[in-house]
């Protein structure tokens, strides 16, 4: 996602000049499916497209971070509203690299850029009298104190035949309807629940219908010479047929741009006022001179991508704005607009979790070319489609790899095959050695002549097609070419021309492998990563990768043969896909059903099945130190075994250190995850994710000294790279983080007392040694974490859990939001108060627990019931307590 170029493109006088944007994404969750092809997958398509064809074109495009969602997610993460959009912007910007997004910039909306903006147009829009002021009765908010922006407030949609209960204040979802909040029936404050009352606040307000007539005149002239996909011409006419009202810009937040006005200077704009704004300030991040693009309308062009819900603020609103000033802005030459992607039986939701998104594929084994491939042939151009593993499967198997895969991969295998007799086997040649054969009397080569010609109407109706940003049919066509091409192959019976008719043979491989280069090419601004691996098969670097007509690529592209020069030498050709069989698809299906609050659950109680047969493996104690070996069959063999193993894996391998917690909170995604900043001795805290939420409370996280294990190999958990695992303690339902004393050193390593050597730069997951060590970590009857009977030692002493709790318990890892345990010994005991040491019990486990219990606990966690003193008389059986 870097730039195209070390130093900014600007306009150059004579060539086409491009300026690309894409709806800049919220910050506010992580992107599904339906955002990227709905913006920045589309737009990204069309700007390599550009590029292909030699326009001098720029795509930006960044993070929208201003607004109530963004003071809403930090309030709900009990951070600033900056965290909150680093945080985001960081997984926006690694989701995007994965899909080999193509950005000149990707940028950010909390910029210092965007306020000197944002603030210059809003002055000359004031200046000319385009803004009024007016009192609005808006919802507040007594528990939470303070005005309620639109998103944070829902209810009942007022719409007739709507009724949808989760409207937002701003919009309704489900019907689309803009609102206002105070229009919602039965509102709610979505921070605390309560209902909101109504009352006076100042704002101000653009006057749209004072600009409806300079708008009115842009949107004929350019809706058509523009070529406006008809969602987004329908959606317009709507909102001017419904006539134009004046539009509130201002807010009572604290989270946005200011506004330059002293009555107003303790509001900030309205994010959709701001927001649009932010692609000339994104311009303004990559050049200095980025109004060469923005106010120079005769000489570039500006093509903007989004889902149909922003449209009326792109068509309406922004150029509304940028008219109001007076000044000679680039206005929306084309506006490119998807309806909704939906998914299985429902739609994509960031809001309830519901589909697959963007970090969830990195995760998969499908390549990126497979997923941006099926996103754009799926592109809901015109109206809703719908996403399934099925059909991805299909067309993966159909389309990709017997279809596009299949010919390129036919055509340079042959080639490939050796040419010359060998001498000592007498047997003939069965290719071309990897060499382009010449093709002397191609142009009356009937079938290849009848070929070319088809190839000459596609490639015409491809680029008419992509002129129109008519994306999902350019890609259409270019497969059509691939399957126009398997069909010459095969009308061509090459493999009997080899033998019987050699020149003829020629011609055909050399015009097949000319269509191997043109197809790189016409699909390289769909799957980049596929058109890459062939020109390297092709050995062509990239640079050679064009579709211009300064460069005569088109006019080539109707005589293929001339594609490639004779003599020229291929590389070595590769399956370019894989199949994706039934089971990985019910695989896929099964994981990523439901919601994401459904998918942890669900991972939960497989492992809660895994920790299950686990327990049933592991050593466990009878109170009295000594340990006991399940009943095992072959018991010698497997102990002989299970000492193999000791001799290589040793606890030197593990790099534990002492570590303290300076930063906690719960993750965005999950509800049962905390994202932790861990000091282990670096130069930059540790990013751990653990699955403590429901065992400790978040006040009680807070500068917490604790036990890392820091060579586990990094993993990825709902968009967040957890790179440690935190060491605790857990019985059957408690879990207590295992503690260095206060005063050990940061950093320093956990030491056993025996055992010496450095550990693993990483563990290796294969060898499983993590999972070969952690059966004998443990705590010992004074709560001690050790390994086998060896505490966890620092300088300044021995790491334990907290006193109070007298079960013996084990150490258990909480990585990637997973309790692995390891060891667990329950000890159930009833006391009474008045005579403690006069109770009676049946077993060494519980006097062992009495013993505890008058030593060092202070509290007692009691789960059962044993027998008590038959002479005690002071309580009765009722009134017996637990500790």
């Amino acid at each position: 996602m870097a730039d195209q170029s070390n130093e900014p493109k600007l306009p150059i006088a004579g060539k086409r000049n491009v300026l690309i944007t894409s709806a800049l994404p919220y910050v506010n969750n992580v992107p599904h499916l339906g955002n990227i092809i709905g913006c920045v997958l589309s737009a990204d398509v069309f700007a390599r497209y550009c590029r292909l064809r030699g326009y001098n074109a720029i795509y930006v495009c960044g993070t929208d971070e201003y607004g109530t969602a963004t003071e809403t997610k930090a309030l709900e993460e009990n951070c600033t509203p900056q965290q909150i959009c680093d945080k985001y912007y960081a997984i926006h910007k690694e989701v995007y690299e994965w899909f080999n997004i193509s950005f000149d910039k990707f940028g950010r909306t909390s910029s210092p850029q965007q306020t000197e903006v944002c603030q210059a147009i809003f002055k000359k829009v004031y200046e000319n009298n385009w803004m009024s002021e007016n009192t609005m009765q808006q919802l507040y908010c007594d528990t939470c104190k303070r005005f309620l922006a639109d998103r944070l407030v829902e209810g009942v949609c007022p719409t007739a035949g709507c009724n949808y209960d989760s409207a937002r204040g701003d919009q309704c979802e489900k019907c689309g309807k803009l609102l206002n909040p105070t229009e919602l029936k039965e509102p709610r404050c979505k921070v605390c629940q309560k209902t909101p009352r109504i009352q006076d606040t100042d704002h101000l307000f653009l006057e749209l219908p004072m600009l409806k007539d300079k708008l009115e005149e842009y949107i004929n002239k350019t809706a058509v010479s523009g070529g406006w996909s008809q969602n987004a011409i329908h959606t317009t006419n709507a909102w001017l047929k419904e006539g134009l009202k004046s539009r509130c810009i201002t807010r009572d937040l604290k989270w946005g741009v200011p506004v330059p006005h002293e009555k107003y200077k303790d509001k900030v704009f309205y994010v959709w006022f701001d927001a649009p704004i932010g692609y000339v300030s994104i311009t303004a991040c990559y050049t200095s001179e980025w109004e060469k693009w923005w106010k120079n309308p005769e000489n570039v062009e500006l093509f903007q991508f989004m889902g149909k819900d922003n449209v009326p603020f792109h068509t309406v609103m922004f150029p509304s704005t940028l008219l109001g000033t007076g000044e000679d802005w680039t206005l929306m030459k084309t506006i490119s607009v998807t309806e909704y992607l939906n998914y299985e039986a429902g739609k994509f939701s960031k809001s309830k979790g519901v589909g697959v998104f963007g970090n969830d594929v990195k995760d998969t084994n499908i390549p990126v070319e497979v997923w941006r491939y099926y996103l754009l042939t799926n592109r809901p151009e015109v109206s809703d489609t719908l996403f399934t593993w099925a059909d991805l499967q299909a067309k993966l198997n159909s389309e990709l790899l017997a279809n596009l895969g299949n010919f390129v991969n036919r055509v340079l295998s042959f080639i490939a095959k050796p040419s010359a007799i060998d001498e000592e086997l007498f047997s003939p040649g069965q290719g071309f050695g990897s060499i382009i054969p010449d093709a002397p009397g191609a142009e009356s080569h009937l079938l290849t002549l009848k070929f070319s010609e088809s190839v000459g109407k596609n490639v015409d109706q491809f680029v008419d097609a992509m002129e129109k940003v008519k994306l999902k049919q350019g890609l259409k066509i270019a497969m059509g070419i691939s399957g126009d091409g398997n069909a010459y192959l095969q009308d061509s019976q090459f493999w009997k021309l080899y033998k019987e008719d050699k020149p003829a043979c020629s011609i055909v491989m050399r015009t097949a492998a000319g269509i191997v280069h043109l197809l790189a090419c016409l699909l390289e601004p769909f799957i980049p990563s596929f058109s890459i691996e062939v020109f390297k098969q092709l050995n062509l670097p990239q640079s050679k990768l064009s579709f211009s007509d300064e460069n005569g690529d088109i006019d080539r592209a109707r005589r293929p043969w001339e594609i490639l020069p004779p003599a020229h030498k291929i590389g070595t050709p590769e399956p370019l896909f894989k199949e994706l069989k039934d089971e990985e698809v019910e695989f896929y299906r099964s994981k990523f059903a439901g919601s994401q609050a459904d998918r942890i659950v669900r991972a939960a109680e497989a492992e809660a099945g895994k920790l299950a047969e686990q327990l049933k493996k592991t050593k466990t104690s009878d109170g009295t130190g000594k340990k006991q070996q399940a009943a095992k069959s072959a018991a010698s063999g497997k102990s002989k075994t299970k000492t193999n193993v000791e001799q290589e894996i040793t606890i030197t391998k593990l790099d534990i250190r002492v570590g303290k917690i300076v930063k906690v909170q719960k993750h965005p995604d999950a509800d049962s995850l905390y994202v932790e900043e861990i000091d282990v001795g670096e130069s930059q805290p540790r990013t751990v994710v653990s699955g403590l939420v429901k065992y400790i409370p978040l006040e009680e996280m807070q500068e917490r000294m604790v036990c890392v294990l820091c060579n586990l190999k990094p993993a990825s958990m709902r968009g967040i790279k957890s790179q440690a695992m935190v060491l605790c303690a857990s019985t059957e339902d408690k879990v207590e983080l295992v503690e260095p004393p206060k005063s050990a050193i940061v950093g320093e390593r956990v030491k056993f007392t025996g055992f010496e050597g450095e550990p693993d730069d990483v563990l290796n997951p294969k060898k499983k040694v993590w999972e070969t060590l952690q059966g004998d970590l443990h705590t010992n009857t004074e709560l001690i974490a050790c390994y086998k009977d060896l505490p966890f030692t620092t300088s300044a002493g021995v790491c334990k859990t907290l006193p109070g709790n007298i079960e013996q318990v084990s150490v258990l890892g909480i990585c990637n939001g997973s309790l692995h345990l390891l060891s667990c010994i329950r000890l159930a005991i009833w006391a009474c108060p008045n005579c403690l040491p006069n109770c009676m019990y049946s077993d060494n486990a519980g006097r062992e627990a009495m013993a505890l219990l008058l030593g060092v606990a202070k509290s007692v966690h009691f789960v059962g019931k044993s027998s008590y003193s038959s002479n005690c008389s002071s309580l009765p059986k009722s009134e017996l307590k637990s500790y």
